[in-house]
């Protein structure tokens, strides 16, 4: 049996709260966790559709013997007792749009270097698609995959929506609804990494990755997917 990667005590105080409220809220089937390598670095790529999928991706992870680390957004690091479990756990904050969004990118790349398991939702929020789909993603995580050369894992959630819709404003716990969290294998970037990374490679990158994701979640939904992302308007 593979030995469980060492999360260290606050990782194990978070898996206390998690793994109830993962049971509480769903019945929740986790596939290809094969594809998660035993040790070493990876990057698993997900879509975002409720405030409950940091709860599966990182049951996911967890279930896979490894620790999860987000790109999580700042302001969650204002929340008192959730900032000590967050710098604790060595979860990496999101500072968009600001002088420090690089630093985001060079600690995502550390920890990947260091052979961390780093979990990254691209769209930056839950989707606005009303359908559910990806949204067009920001270019980050093509910076992260292109800088540190491990498995970039395409994942997605499903059917978490159907318990916390943020949008709608609507949380229905009950009955035990369904979700699937499907991880795919490795996404070949090996032809993107000898070139220059400028804006053109990065948006390409995060375009194929995000394509990805979309047609893992196809699979999943059992639906096409459609042939555009979603985009968000100004307001």
């Amino acid at each position: 049996m593979v030995k469980r990667e060492k999360g260290g005590f606050w990782i194990a105080f978070a898996a206390v709260f998690v793994y109830p409220l993962g049971w509480l809220f769903s019945r929740a089937r986790y596939e290809g966790r094969e594809h998660m390598p035993a040790s070493g670095g990876a990057l698993f790529v997900a879509n975002h559709i409720s405030h409950l999928d940091p709860i599966y991706s990182a049951l996911f992870v967890h279930t896979a013997r490894r620790v999860p680390r987000f790109l999580a957004k700042h302001s969650l690091w204002n929340v008192p007792v959730l900032r000590t479990v967050l710098r604790g756990s060595q979860q990496i904050a999101v500072y968009r749009d600001s002088a420090d969004a690089q630093q985001s990118l060079r600690e995502g790349t550390k920890a990947l270097q260091a052979g961390k398991v780093v979990v990254i939702y691209p769209e930056g929020t839950i989707t606005r698609d009303p359908d559910g789909w990806p949204m067009a993603a920001r270019t980050g995580v093509a910076r992260l995959a292109l800088t540190a050369d491990v498995p970039v894992l395409p994942a997605v959630h499903w059917g978490t929506r159907d318990v916390l819709d943020k949008y709608n404003h609507k949380f229905r716990p009950l009955p035990r609804k369904r979700v699937v969290v499907r991880c795919g294998p490795p996404v070949d970037l090996s032809a993107y990494r000898n070139r220059p990374v400028d804006a053109v490679l990065l948006r390409e990158v995060t375009d194929l990755l995000m394509v990805k994701v979309r047609e893992l979640l196809a699979e999943v939904r059992g639906e096409p997917a459609p042939e555009e992302f979603y985009r968000r308007t100004a307001s």
